[in-house]
């Protein structure tokens, strides 16, 4: 995941000043240091890192920091100010025309994600702001790109205009938009070629449908993993055709983090929005107190929230914890939340941005294998309908003729419904205040759900650590 190596080198950094308690200026000098180094590992802009470490040293050592209670703690929020100022201060919204269609020109390398981002772009303002946009195809060059655009816009249902190949990208601009205008189209995507490298020829293409279109949002897209050539790739593109903001893909993957903290201060432009995953609603808007707070391994609950608020149906969740109360959570229920976290991003996704356990030791190596939650669906699926909601009548033989139907183990099909007992007979003493009021403690609503499910994953972890030491107990007997 991305920013894990830096994470843990500042934590590091941190938790050495917070051993000592009361710090000096030389405590100060070596976590500079270290947070310096980090930051460089990190592939971030050599001169970002200069300034970055300046502004936090000379404000760290004032007496005002020193001299308190609680410095290591002073330090760490101005090393979190000073990262929420290197990214930006705050989100940055689009550009909006005063009148239809807004139009938002996308560039980028090719690789970088630019069509999938169209496409994630598309459905983002679909949901937020009920727009019918129009996706123009204007990448003759790569092999099948149109057909990818137009699989994409099927996918978010937003209607692509296109030409072929033959025609020349700057024409397709041309009558694209006179579609657009025709059909009252309230924004415009232009997908523009990309190539391996800037180049004079794509630069003087992309100068022309700027002048043709006359974009209110130039959109650079540019790969996380790629680090600091990434900030290379934007100023190259900022210079040329003076880009309006930055969407940076694959923060998903193993990227150290370096371009996210080093493009607003190399090129000036904001990063506006984050993509983390092919599916069409990777995209996130890009908060630089939210980003910093994961950096720091302090967790990201306003996006985790964000993200039930869109996902989590209250009705639904209102029927759920009735039945949770009720003791009558059955099979049904049981896939239909499995689905809802992982249209969230995954337990281990979700349980990073909660405070406290973002940076936790046993979390580190956490991996939720898709395929497993595959398994259990298709053992819940070779269920009966009455099975599935009362599982009770789950005897031996109707559990081997679910691991026939499932194509799994009948020991595993014997695991999966223990955990499932257990887990509702958990669940059912949770909503009885048997846990300290959870719901209460994390503010009730969803709040209160997300408190519970890191509870779960808690509960579930200690009793695998229980499980751990009795086999090697067994075994040295």
């Amino acid at each position: 995941m991305a920013f894990e190596g830096l994470t843990e080198r500042l934590q590091n950094a941190f938790s050495k000043l917070r051993r000592k308690g009361k710090v000096s200026e030389s405590d100060v000098r070596d976590a500079m240091r270290e947070i310096r180094l980090a930051l460089l590992e990190a592939d971030v802009n050599f001169k970002v890192v200069k300034d970055f470490v300046k502004e936090v040293r000379e404000k760290a050592i004032g007496s005002e920091v020193l001299d308190s209670l609680t410095p290591a703690q002073q330090i760490v929020k101005i090393v979190n100010d000073e990262l929420v100022k290197t990214m930006g201060a705050e989100a940055v919204p689009l550009n909006k025309a005063p009148h239809i269609p807004t139009v938002i020109m996308m560039a980028g390398l090719q690789g970088a994600g630019k069509t999938t981002t169209v496409g994630k772009l598309a459905k983002y303002l679909q949901e937020n702001e009920h727009a019918r946009p129009l996706l123009i195809a204007a990448d003759v060059y790569r092999p099948a790109a149109i057909k990818q655009l137009q699989v994409v816009g099927e996918s978010v249902g937003a209607p692509v205009f296109e030409m072929g190949t033959d025609t020349d990208p700057r024409e397709i601009v041309r009558q694209g938009m006179a579609q657009a205008a025709a059909n009252h189209n309230d924004y415009v995507l232009i997908d523009t070629a990309g190539r391996l490298q800037i180049d004079a020829k794509l630069m003087q293409e992309l100068q022309d449908i700027k002048e043709i279109a006359h974009p209110n949002e130039i959109l650079l897209t540019v790969d996380a993993m790629t680090g600091q050539a990434a900030v290379d790739v934007a100023q190259g593109f900022n210079e040329q055709l003076d880009i309006t903001g930055v969407v940076l893909t694959k923060l998903d993957g193993d990227t150290r983090g370096g371009a996210a903290l080093s493009i607003r201060s190399v090129t000036g432009k904001p990063i506006k929005f984050i993509g983390q995953g092919e599916k069409m609603d990777a995209l996130d808007v890009f908060y630089p107190d939210r980003m910093a707070n994961r950096i720091l391994g302090m967790g990201d609950m306003l996006t985790l929230i964000d993200k039930a608020q869109k996902n989590f149906d209250e009705q639904q969740a209102a029927e759920v914890a009735e039945k949770i109360q009720a003791n009558t959570f059955d099979f049904n229920d049981f896939i239909d939340q499995m689905d809802q976290v992982q249209s969230m991003g995954g337990i281990e996704d979700i349980m990073k941005m909660i405070p406290g356990m973002a940076n936790n030791p046993q979390l580190k190596n956490m991996h939720v294998d898709p395929k497993d939650m595959d398994h259990m669906k298709a053992i819940v699926y070779s269920m009966t309908e009455k099975e599935r909601t009362n599982p009770e009548l789950l005897n031996p033989s109707r559990r081997r003729r679910i691991a026939a139907g499932s194509g799994r183990p009948v020991l595993e099909v014997n695991r999966m419904i223990k955990q499932f007992k257990q887990a509702r007979d958990m669940m059912n003493k949770m909503s009885k205040g048997n846990m300290g009021g959870m719901e209460q403690m994390m503010g009730g609503g969803i709040r209160g759900r997300i408190g519970k499910m890191a509870m779960n994953s808690m509960v579930k972890k200690q009793k695998k650590r229980k499980q751990k030491r009795l086999k090697i107990k067994h075994r040295k007997s």
